[in-house]
């Protein structure tokens, strides 16, 4: 390997100063760095084009800062190994704790390759498209601060599925099954499947419940709300307001996020730690 990226979140100390270990480790290891901070509205490509020749990006942040860089570097095929410093650290790999093994690995190749599926939100207005977004985890309509009610007709394939009426509906990844997803009841899914969660929010019936659709399907979801306190919100980082008629077509995405999984690095292992808030685990 000849070229890694680096990537941080500069407002998190922590990561500043893992950010100079690292690159010590991998220069001594003749390994080239492209040092690159960002925040939530970095366009990485257009300040740093030189990521694109990495052929592995190392993402020093939490689970935030992982998914903004993957929707902007999963186009180009560029493996993601995060290193957690922030809480709960679910997406990335490694701890600042663990460093040396891991950068270990990362020379040596101990590692595997991981493709997330990725969704793809579209917004129409008047039958035109007015907004286009990626996600790793997750795209949600709901309602913004005032306790108003969203009333969504969903519609899979073109068949009618249900009319949601509540605080609104997430469409999440498996990948996004343990956030948001999860907290509003959705099941937990493996990462590997290839499928989507419809999950309502808060619905005001006793009848919504989640289900679990194939990938290759495509999600309709058609606004009815008479306040204009709607919004699409695209991994709890980006998004629209929305308009009464407005029409959000989600999908899979044209292509997959690459993440770095070490061989010895179980799945139920880590939700099970993770979730469960034990520090001392390791994991």
């Amino acid at each position: 390997m000849r070229q890694i990226a680096l990537l941080y979140n500069p407002q998190k100390a922590e990561a500043c100063s893992v950010r100079n270990d690292v690159t010590e480790q991998l220069e001594r290891a003749g390994i080239g760095v492209i040092d690159v901070s960002v925040n939530h509205d970095t366009d990485i490509m257009a300040s740093h084009a030189q990521v694109k020749t990495a052929e592995l990006a190392i993402v020093l942040g939490g689970d935030g800062t992982l998914l903004g860089v993957a929707r902007q570097l999963a186009p180009h095929r560029i493996p993601l190994l995060g290193i957690n410093v922030g809480h709960l650290g679910f997406l990335t790999e490694s701890e600042p704790s663990q460093l040396e093994p891991a950068i270990r690995r990362i020379v040596a190749g101990d590692y595997h390759l991981e493709e997330r599926l990725m969704l793809e939100a579209l917004v129409y207005r008047d039958l035109k498209e007015v907004a286009k977004f990626t996600a790793l985890n997750d795209a949600g309509i709901g309602k913004g601060s005032f306790a108003r009610m969203v009333t969504l007709d969903v519609h899979v394939d073109d068949v009618y599925v249900d009319t949601y009426t509540g605080d609104g509906v997430i469409i999440s990844t498996p990948t996004g099954s343990t956030a948001y997803s999860l907290s509003c009841g959705g099941p937990i899914v493996s990462p590997h499947l290839q499928v989507m969660l419809i999950t309502p929010v808060c619905p005001h019936t006793l009848f919504s419940r989640p289900c679990v659709i194939d990938a290759s399907s495509v999600v309709r979801l058609t606004v009815h709300a008479r306040h204009r306190d709607v919004a699409l919100a695209v991994d709890g980082q980006e998004g629209v307001w929305l308009q009464e008629g407005d029409e959000v077509l989600i999908r899979q995405a044209p292509y997959d996020a690459t993440l770095v999984r070490w061989p010895d690095r179980e799945f139920f292992d880590v939700l099970r730690n993770k979730l469960h808030n034990d520090p001392s685990s390791g994991v």
